[in-house]
């Protein structure tokens, strides 16, 4: 699939801050099934270039401001060509090791309850358990805005039994390192179905790993694997960890964000 893409993200200070100091990890990845035609990242007009690659593999640039300011406006556009592997997640630029994503973090601990879900789901086939585990996640959490925030956790998120793609990441992470499958965080976006330009947001969903057979995604929201239709930008512990945009602000003010993602597939133009 060739998709056209466009994200906007912007935010406003009130008062203006003294400085502000962005990381973005705003880079499609590059690997078997998705590779870049062209992409662009510019702050404020101004083109910004990754400097760096993380230990994750995802390419990250630096952005700060020269002088006080009032707004920070983030556009990431470009064309990307994608195909569907059925979730196989093979040839990305690094390879850190697995047992990394074993770890817990404050937004992924799991508690008593993740962990009977996650053995209930368990199996010796263990692809087959990533996906049972995806499935009951997907059973457990309905979809549901603002039912959580960005700082509920996974447990949290299950005792709701609602949230939204980051919380159904959270439980699955959680649930698949509670039985010893390493699972990392992953942000990309989504186009849906239809031929028609359509506005999202970013979409999250998360890839376990398997001995001897490598990395595998799947998406619990939509009780799929990813396919063409995906674009994977980055990936982390968690979300906090994987976010595309974080930053530091000087001074006591005020922010606002507002956000939106335009997805078109180049070939139904």
């Amino acid at each position: 699939m060739h998709l056209t893409i466009r994200h906007r993200t912007e935010y406003a200070y009130d008062p203006a801050a003294a400085k502000v100091s962005l990381r973005l990890k705003l880079f499609p990845s590059i690997y078997d099934g998705q590779s870049v035609d062209a992409w662009s990242v510019h702050v404020n007009d101004e083109p910004v270039f990754p400097i760096y690659t993380t230990g994750y593999g995802d390419e990250a640039a630096l952005w700060q401001s020269d002088e006080t300011v009032s707004q920070v406006t983030v556009i990431a556009e470009g064309k990307i060509v994608t195909e569907d592997k059925a979730g196989l997640v093979r040839d990305l630029p690094r390879k850190p090791p697995s047992a990394i994503f074993c770890r817990s973090t404050e937004l992924t601990r799991p508690d008593a309850a993740i962990t009977e879900l996650a053995s209930a789901a368990y199996q010796s086939d263990l692809v087959a358990a990533v996906h049972a585990i995806s499935n009951a996640v997907r059973a457990a959490v309905v979809y549901r805005p603002e039912a959580t925030t960005a700082v509920t956790t996974a447990a949290e998120a299950l005792s709701i039994g609602a949230g939204v793609c980051q919380d159904h990441a959270h439980v699955f992470i959680a649930a698949c390192r509670s039985v010893g499958v390493p699972a990392r965080y992953v942000v990309g976006y989504l186009k849906a179905a239809g031929n028609t330009e359509e506005l999202f947001e970013t979409h999250a969903w998360a890839e376990a790993h398997i001995a001897n057979f490598g990395w595998i995604a799947v998406d619990p929201s939509n009780g799929i694997s990813p396919t063409d239709h995906y674009v994977r930008i980055s990936c982390g512990m968690d979300a906090d960890d994987a976010t595309p945009i974080k930053g530091h602000v000087m001074g006591g003010s005020q922010i606002s964000l507002s956000a939106d993602v335009s997805i078109l597939d180049s070939q139904q133009q």
